[in-house]
């Protein structure tokens, strides 16, 4: 199992929201390739980067500051935030990404994220923040009548590399990951899980470890509340 850190940029700082609200960010550092060079030297394998803006406006807004990480780092990296067509996310293969992460297109344009997962096969990660088991949409300001499930059914024959569960009224707050329901889906889904919002510190990500098809977790506020030793966490990796 990865422990995969989060970098989340705001107009261009590393910041943390709460239950998703741009209005309730905490900025933590100005520089977000100092961030990524940081979390390399603990041991990361894997970096999970969001552009919180280009969630919110549908395109990619700080595709510079991502660029710089990509060249400036030897980590593996997983991105998301407003890639929402063909040519953005192409955009950020050429420049050498590793996984895209597709969301809200995923649920509004089907056709667009079954097409870039056909052509780069195990390179797209499908994104999901729930309120409860409905997925959220367009950087977490709409609620869809979507659940996670149909989701997983619709998505499951195409093969995308992992499906990044997010539990919207636990991210950033600390108070530790929806156990329940990521059993549920790890019962369910045939696609990896990687679990996400709520981590409060190395104990869930042992827990986490207990349960199959999990196969990754993402933190981010534990780590910049000192909450959590990564270099720790990243001992536990397999």
């Amino acid at each position: 199992m990865l422990v995969i850190p989060a970098i989340d940029i705001l107009e261009g700082k590393v910041v943390r929201l709460k239950q998703g609200v741009m209005k309730d960010s905490t900025k933590y550092f100005d520089n977000p390739l100092d961030v990524a060079k940081m979390f390399q030297d603990l041991g990361a394998k894997r970096i999970h980067i969001v552009d919180l803006d280009g969630a919110k406006e549908g395109t990619t807004v700080n595709f510079d500051i991502i660029s710089k990480i990509v060249q400036n780092t030897n980590l593996e990296i997983e991105v998301g935030g407003g890639i929402r067509n063909f040519e953005k996310a192409e955009k950020y293969f050429n420049l050498g990404i590793n996984y895209i992460i597709i969301g809200t297109a995923a649920i509004k344009n089907r056709e667009f994220t079954k097409e870039v997962i056909n052509k780069y096969e195990n390179r797209v990660i499908l994104g999901f923040d729930c309120k409860d088991e409905n997925v959220a949409t367009d950087g977490w300001y709409e609620k869809s009548d979507v659940t996670i499930f149909e989701i997983i059914d619709y998505y499951k024959r195409l093969k995308p590399h992992a499906l990044i569960y997010t539990d919207i009224s636990r991210d950033g707050m600390l108070t530790g990951l929806n156990f329940d329901m990521l059993k549920k889906l790890a019962n369910y889904s045939e696609i990896p899980i990687i679990a996400s919002g709520g981590v409060k510190g190395i104990e869930d990500i042992i827990r986490l470890q207990e349960i199959p098809r999990i196969y990754g977790c993402i933190v981010g506020k534990a780590f910049y509340e000192g909450k959590i030793d990564l270099k720790e966490a990243f001992k536990l990796q397999n």
